[in-house]
C-alpha cells in the first residue's frame, strides 16, 4: 500500500466523524468506566455492553431502533461494528483478555489518550489487514489491491458516483443476470466500500434505485489525511 495517512492534531474535530473512531474511543471509555468489558464463555462481549454500544455508538446504519426492531436482546454478532472493534483491538494487541474481561494494553492506553495518533493505526489496520471478506465463499472474492481501489475511487467520487459506476472503473459491466444479482457489486460493497464509510473516509446515500445504486463521495476526513498517486489527477481537473 502506497498511500500514507497524514498526521491530525488530537483535537481536531474531523477524527470524530469517523464511526470507527467515535466507536473505539466509546469502548475504551467503556473499559475506564467498569474495569473491563465482559466476556462471555465463548470471549464475545457480553449483551449488557452490546446493548450500550447500540445507544452510544452512533453508528450509521444501525442505530439502537434498528437493532432492537430485529432482536429482541443484542450478542455481538447481531452489531457488526462491535464484532470489527473487538477484532481489530485484540488483533492488533491495542486490548487483551485478562481474568475474564476485555482490558486495554498499555499501547492502546497510549493511541487512545492520543486520537491524532490513534486514527492513522486504527485506518490502516482496519482496512488494509482485517479480514472484511471472512464470511464470504471463494468464489465470491474480488481481486484487487487496496492501493488501485483507493486509486480509483479518489477519483472516481471525487464529486460523488454510483456504486454501478465504481463497479464499472475497477471491473467493467457486470455479465446479465437474469436475477438482476451482481456478486462482484455486492463484494465489493461489503468489503471495501463500506469499510470506507465505516472508516469515514466515504459518506453514502441511497440512490434512486435503493441499496443497488448507493451513491458515494468522499468525505472531508479523506481529503485531509490521504495522500495518493492519483492526486496530480485532480490538480489538473482543476486546472482544465
Amino acid at each position: 500500500m502506497n498511500s500514507a495517512f497524514k498526521p491530525l492534531s488530537d483535537d481536531d474535530p474531523l477524527l470524530l466523524s469517523s464511526p470507527l473512531m467515535r466507536g473505539v474511543l466509546k469502548t475504551a471509555e467503556y473499559i475506564e468506566a467498569h474495569g473491563g468489558i465482559g466476556l462471555t464463555k465463548s470471549g464475545a462481549f457480553n449483551r449488557k455492553f452490546v446493548h450500550w454500544a447500540a445507544a452510544a455508538f452512533d453508528w450509521p446504519g444501525y442505530s439502537e431502533e434498528e437493532l432492537f426492531s430485529i432482536n429482541k436482546v443484542l450478542n455481538e454478532w447481531d452489531f457488526p461494528p462491535v464484532s470489527d472493534i473487538h477484532a481489530l483491538l485484540q488483533e492488533f494487541k491495542l486490548a487483551r483478555r485478562f481474568k475474564g474481561k476485555f482490558i486495554l494494553t498499555k499501547a492502546g492506553k497510549e493511541l487512545v489518550a492520543h486520537p491524532g495518533r490513534l486514527f492513522p493505526v486504527l485506518a490502516s489496520n482496519y482496512l488494509f489487514r482485517l479480514d472484511h471478506g471472512a464470511h464470504l465463499r471463494a468464489e465470491d472474492g474480488i481481486l484487487e489491491s487496496w492501493d488501485i481501489f483507493l486509486n480509483v475511487i479518489n477519483v472516481e467520487a471525487n464529486h460523488g458516483t454510483s456504486q454501478p459506476a465504481l463497479r464499472k472503473a475497477l471491473y467493467g459491466d457486470p455479465e446479465p443476470s437474469a436475477y438482476g444479482f451482481d456478486p462482484i457489486a455486492s463484494t465489493l460493497y461489503i468489503t471495501v466500500l463500506r469499510s470506507l464509510c465505516w472508516v469515514g473516509l466515504l459518506h453514502e446515500e441511497e440512490g434512486d434505485a435503493g441499496l443497488s445504486d448507493r451513491r458515494f463521495i468522499k468525505t472531508e476526513l479523506w481529503r485531509r489525511v490521504l495522500r495518493l498517486e492519483t492526486d496530480r489527477y485532480l490538480k489538473l481537473r482543476a486546472v482544465d
